[in-house]
């Protein structure tokens, strides 16, 4: 089932229960999108320093 066929199954639903129906899907993304930006620009992901095995990990993996 993709968002679409869901949205449209919640609000069918809603509408059964006389509850207000569900914001459509992606109405929130771009909000969302720009949260998660201006989170990484005030807090970069760190580089871990290599284990002991090296970068990549063990040599017979």
């Amino acid at each position: 089932m993709d968002a679409i066929q869901q949205h449209m199954l919640d609000t069918y639903r809603a509408a059964r229960l006389s509850e207000p129906a569900p914001p459509p899907p992606g109405r929130h993304d771009r909000s969302v999108l720009r949260d998660l930006y201006r989170h990484w620009l005030t807090h970069p992901p760190t580089r871990h320093a290599p284990g002991p095995d090296g970068p990549s990990g063990p040599s017979g993996v």
